[in-house]
């Protein structure tokens, strides 16, 4: 693997409290979607929307114990939340959050590997994996 020096320790941790808010953003959306799903399509999904929102905001802890460990400080913002005003548009939205978190979390294992710092690569490889669950979720329930 080509290894780049454009981004180093301090910005390996800036990106781990990009991928917080972000994992804040989406617990917190996903949750407020669970409890506004309505209709018939609404209650197939409303407890996936819950199940996913809980994972999410393990992942965000997860990731600010690492942080703390390479001596940063998590934040608490999240970034935008947008819950959509119908099932159809929460998943489109919560799909679009998903491939994001996919491209980001890609990037990060890679910077990690690349700064020898093979615990947060497998970090974000474990959590990676749930991601491309949960787009793959989100993307059947679209289909359906």
């Amino acid at each position: 693997m080509a290894c780049s020096k454009k981004k180093n320790a301090n910005d390996l941790k800036e990106m781990l409290n990009d991928a917080i808010a972000r994992e804040i953003q989406v617990s917190i959306q996903y949750m407020w979607q669970h409890v506004q799903s309505f209709g018939l399509k609404g209650e197939v999904v409303k407890d996936a929307f819950k199940k996913i929102a809980i994972t999410e905001m393990k992942h965000a802890e997860a990731i600010a114990e690492r942080l703390v460990m390479l001596g940063g400080i998590p934040t608490t913002k999240p970034t935008t939340i947008t819950v959509g005003n119908n099932v159809d548009e929460m998943l489109k939205l919560d799909k679009k959050a998903e491939d994001e978190a996919i491209a980001m979390y890609k990037e990060i294992i890679s910077v990690a590997q690349c700064a020898g710092d093979y615990t947060t690569a497998k970090l974000f490889i474990d959590i990676l994996a749930d991601e491309e669950e949960h787009a793959a979720t989100f993307e059947s329930f679209l289909t359906k």
